[in-house]
């Protein structure tokens, strides 16, 4: 395979041609409508409840029903895309997506709405690897690949933060139905343009899908993302999500077993064995555990503290989202010029001082502007972390590969964003001494400081992993920026 050296990559185009500037857009348009997507249900399940007929006790499933095959077949469909042809499963992820959004917003019946959100979940882990791969293959290695995945990073960030607010502005003003139809006419522009613009890529021959570790390690995501939402919503001690967890750890191990004898597997171990690939991806699975968590942290200070409203405190996170934008933006400069590693942890330092700052808070409105000052500092850090992970985790691999890649980096992303808010959930209720929002507040601070210390642990992971003296550019030995193919 030839190696992709930095002399190849200085001869990258250095400027976005016209094609491209509509390429990134179709691209980055998709990646935001999934992350306002993940999001924009949340303030308004209390409205679906009602209006559906849904038991309060079963009212989760709307959301774990979505995250369930998000994060349980992103490794799969991202395997498939680079086996398949990638622009073919972004739009048929495009198309399954449009109508089982169609098919929520109708929904008369609980059992729709949950066919639909599963529906949604395999649409988003079809269509977000393609699209990320789609992404990577389009842009070569180098400062417009990392403008680009600056720009996805930031847009996706923006997004979660837009679906909080979008939902409950759609349900206060039209109806909960809307959250769902919005989707609809963006992913329909979406494939009409695309198929003329975007180019697809897929290999000469097509080698066989490796069906058991594809059935081992889909099932074992999902029973693995199955028990971190029971262990959210029963504590962890659940007989049912310590068995859940315990059969997706054994069916984990089951695939990597057959990974080691078959002749194509669908996860080379000598990917997941690049420095680059294994800790950017641990490095992004923090990322994306504390960010997420600490929303949901800052969520109950805001109304259970200091008394703000559902909307109120939704609209406090506009600041988190325009440090996520801006941290996006600068990413790919500091990147150019520290380097993918170095970036990863100086803005995991960033985030680990700005969270750390949060155990100041207190019980009264007179601090929230501490709040707003770390969550703006905070978003900026993790956007670096989490470019910086995309950039490091998907570079110095063959085109072939870069499904796979981005495969492993969404089901980073989705799992750390599962895992996160349970792990939090059960330190700050574990945490809570008495009752009143003085316990709150106390419960709370513990688990601010327990995700402060997480992310100050990807820091030193990182620093020791990915920012050696000879990592280059993308955190590969220096004198390399490719794979070989």
């Amino acid at each position: 395979m030839p190696v992709i050296d930095r002399e190849t990559a200085g001869r990258a185009p250095a400027a976005l041609t016209p094609r491209l500037r509509l390429v990134l857009v179709l691209l980055l348009a998709a990646q935001f409508m999934l992350a306002v997507d993940f999001s924009i249900l949340n303030v308004a399940l209390p409205v679906i409840g009602a209006g559906l007929g849904f038991p309060l006790a079963h009212l989760q499933w709307i959301g774990t029903a979505f995250a369930l095959c998000a994060a349980g077949f992103t490794l799969l469909f991202g395997r498939v895309a680079d086996l398949f042809g990638r622009r073919r499963l972004f739009l048929g992820g495009l198309a399954l997506l449009a109508a089982a959004s169609l098919l929520g917003g109708l929904a008369h019946s609980p059992e729709t709405l949950i066919t639909a959100r599963v529906l949604q979940g395999l649409a988003t882990a079809a269509v977000t690897p393609a699209g990320l791969s789609l992404l990577t293959t389009s842009f070569p290695e180098g400062p417009l690949r990392e403008k680009a995945l600056g720009l996805n990073g930031a847009l996706m960030s923006a997004g979660f933060t837009t679906g909080a607010i979008l939902g409950g502005v759609l349900t206060d003003l039209l109806s909960w139905r809307w959250s769902f139809f919005v989707n609809v006419p963006v992913a329909l522009a979406v494939l009409v343009v695309a198929p003329a613009v975007v180019r697809d890529s897929r290999p000469a021959e097509r080698p066989k899908l490796d069906l058991p570790g594809a059935v081992s390690v889909t099932l074992g995501l999902l029973a693995v993302v199955f028990g971190l939402s029971r262990a959210g919503e029963e504590g962890w001690g659940s007989p049912g999500a310590l068995l859940s967890l315990a059969a997706g750890a054994v069916l984990l191990l089951v695939f990597l077993a057959v990974e080691r004898r078959v002749a194509a597997p669908l996860v080379p171990l000598s990917v997941l064995g690049r420095r680059s690939v294994a800790w950017g991806n641990v490095a992004g699975l923090i990322a994306f555990l504390t960010e997420t968590s600490l929303v949901f942290l800052m969520t109950l200070y805001l109304q259970e503290v200091l008394g703000f409203s559902a909307m109120s405190a939704g609209l406090c996170f506009g600041v988190l989202g325009l440090g996520t934008v801006i941290g996006g933006s600068v990413a790919p400069r500091v990147i150019g010029r520290t380097g993918s590693g170095r970036t990863l942890i100086a803005g995991g330092l960033l985030q680990a001082v700005a969270t750390a700052a949060l155990l100041g808070l207190g019980a009264d409105r007179s601090w929230l502007w501490l709040l707003l000052a770390g969550t703006f500092a905070g978003g900026v850090g993790n956007m670096l972390v989490i470019v910086g992970f995309m950039v490091t985790a998907t570079s110095g691999l063959a085109d072939r590969e870069q499904g796979l890649a981005t495969g492993l980096a969404t089901m980073t992303q989705q799992i750390g964003i599962t895992m996160g808010t349970p792990v939090m959930s059960a330190v700050a209720t574990a945490a809570m001494t008495g009752s009143g929002a003085a316990a709150v507040l106390g419960g709370l601070k513990a688990a601010v400081a327990l995700n402060a210390a997480v992310v100050l642990l990807g820091v030193l992971t990182g620093a020791v992993f990915l920012a050696g003296p000879r990592h280059g550019r993308t955190g590969n030995p220096a004198g390399t920026s490719g794979a070989e193919d």
